[in-house]
């Protein structure tokens, strides 16, 4: 009944919710992205089950934006084709913030970090516990993914260039970068490190959005575009509309008839 599935959902969602930081924060970005648009996609199904239940819906919808700021964060450092009921969600939530992310912003990454991540305990007790600032248990784990904030600095950069071509030798792209050859080679490695992690188990090389190989001075590259799927854009139209056939409905029945006159 509807009381079931509010429970049932609202111990999915909070279940999701911390296997995907768990694989945020080991670095295996694809796999958040797997278990996050699942999940996502799920409570956008569901919703009709707890949006009457002010206090519930509102618990779940919370849920729901940490995991969508995460969700920005590794799509940012694993570029995956997103659901398009998903991407909708993020432009709707995060727009603004996505937005700066490409253009470069660092102090961003905080914000959405500090936005889906959930409490931390810590495993001592301190005589002065800040857990919401920059020291404490919080501030422990923002020292982590800043760190790894870091070494992902050039590779958003180092992508761009590559998508640009099929092929590039390596000192033309040091030029591009301003670097001397042997750090764009580490680049490289590190770009191709990171990939590797951030794929996880489960998801195919292919899903990726580009893979490159180095011959000795010369960086062959291989886009790889994946299909757009429409199922999940119709799906999502098919409840806006049965949303607004509700709100119709709903204001045709609350409106006063005609009076008769006497």
């Amino acid at each position: 009944d509807e009381e079931n599935a509010w429970k049932e959902s609202s111990g999915i969602n909070a279940e999701y919710g911390y296997a995907g930081f768990a694989f945020f924060m080991i670095r295996k970005y694809a796999n958040t992205i797997q278990l996050y648009q699942h999940i996502l996609g799920y409570m956008q199904r569901t919703k009709q089950f707890f949006q009457n239940r002010s206090f519930q819906a509102e618990d779940i919808n919370k849920k729901n934006d940490q995991m969508l700021a995460l969700l920005a964060i590794a799509n940012t450092f694993c570029p995956l084709r997103l659901d398009e009921s998903v991407n909708i969600q993020i432009k709707e939530k995060q727009g603004e913030k996505v937005a700066r992310l490409q253009h470069g912003d660092m102090t961003v990454y905080d914000d959405l970090f500090f936005s889906g991540c959930p409490k931390f305990l810590s495993p001592v007790v301190s005589d002065n516990p800040t857990p919401f600032g920059t020291s404490g248990p919080r501030g422990l784990q923002l020292q982590v993914f800043k760190a790894e904030v870091e070494q992902q600095r050039l590779i958003p950069t180092l992508r761009s260039f590559l998508k640009l071509y099929t092929s590039i030798p390596i000192s033309k792209l040091a030029k591009f970068l301003d670097m001397s050859e042997n750090e764009v080679r580490c680049c490289l490695m590190a770009f191709k490190h990171k990939k590797e992690i951030a794929r996880g188990d489960t998801v195919d090389q292919t899903t990726l959005d580009i893979d490159f190989y180095v011959d000795k001075d010369m960086i062959h590259i291989s886009d790889t575009k994946i299909a757009r799927h429409y199922g999940d854009y119709y799906v999502q139209q098919v409840l806006k509309l049965k949303d607004s056939n509700k709100l119709i409905m709903g204001s045709a029945l609350s409106r006063p008839g005609p009076q008769q006159s006497a």
